[in-house]
């Protein structure tokens, strides 16, 4: 077969979602965010969701989602994505409403918007991605950068003394009444991939099912932040992110 055969869609084993733009990728090389967005639309497409769906994005890495996922997209000022995602779904309960939020948005200054719309068990999902530094803006400290890791404004690791402990808001979510999943995932093999797709469409479910809040944390990699290689940054996530982040699901309610 002739190599332009071969690249036709329909003979393509494993491509790109139809759902995804034609948009060149900007995200840095190692960054989990590309995968992470594949997934978010082989869901979408699996689930026939494609004119159902809405998107909130807030001022973050995050906030590019917009330009790569071919679905209804609302912008949220930074870290507000649950309060706006609330108000869109009660004024269209039929359709699947989901945030897509990095650390510094979720875990910081939208702590507050994130945990009361968990408690109230609004039917939305809220995927969190989750590496520990504030990526977009200069690899300062997070809430959820680990005791001793360096950043650009604790470059001499997270003190527990000045800065305080790492914050496990999944955790916290975890314990509220109005979340029906919590569930930590990461994409750093293709196993690993494929177990966060099954978490991704049961949270999905869950929304349209009107079960309550589910979160779907991906620990993630910034290789850039991290001053890694992608390599590098990987496996650093494994043996510095998962004893303190284990994945796994915290809450599961059938």
């Amino acid at each position: 077969m002739e190599l332009t055969e071969i690249i036709k869609p329909e003979n393509r084993v494993y491509g790109k979602p139809a759902l995804m733009n034609d948009t060149p990728m900007h995200y840095c090389p190692g960054c989990s965010h590309g995968v992470i967005h594949k997934l978010i639309a082989e869901v979408i497409t699996d689930m026939g969701l494609e004119e159902q769906t809405i998107g909130v994005s807030p001022v973050g890495c995050a906030v590019f989602a917009y330009n790569y996922i071919d679905i209804d997209w609302v912008e949220a000022a930074h870290g507000r994505a649950p309060a706006v995602a609330t108000a869109l779904k009660r004024l269209n309960k039929g359709k699947m409403v989901f945030t897509y939020q990095g650390d510094g948005d979720l875990a910081a200054i939208g702590t507050a918007e994130t945990i009361h719309a968990a408690n109230r068990g609004e039917n939305i999902v809220i995927v969190f991605v989750n590496n520990a530094i504030y990526g977009m803006t200069g690899g300062q400290m997070a809430p959820t950068t680990l005791v001793g890791m360096p950043s650009s404004t604790c470059p001499y690791g997270r003190d527990v003394s000045l800065n305080g402990y790492p914050l496990k808001i999944a955790d916290l979510l975890a314990q509220l009444e109005g979340t029906c999943l919590v569930t930590r995932q990461s994409v750093h093999t293709a196993a690993a991939v494929r177990k966060a797709k099954k978490m991704l469409r049961k949270a999905f479910e869950n929304a349209m099912g009107g079960k309550g809040t589910s979160v779907v944390e991906f620990v993630s990699t910034c290789a850039s932040g991290w001053k890694m290689t992608p390599v590098q940054a990987n496996q650093w996530m494994q043996e510095s992110m998962f004893p303190f982040y284990p994945l796994g699901d915290l809450k599961n309610v059938e």
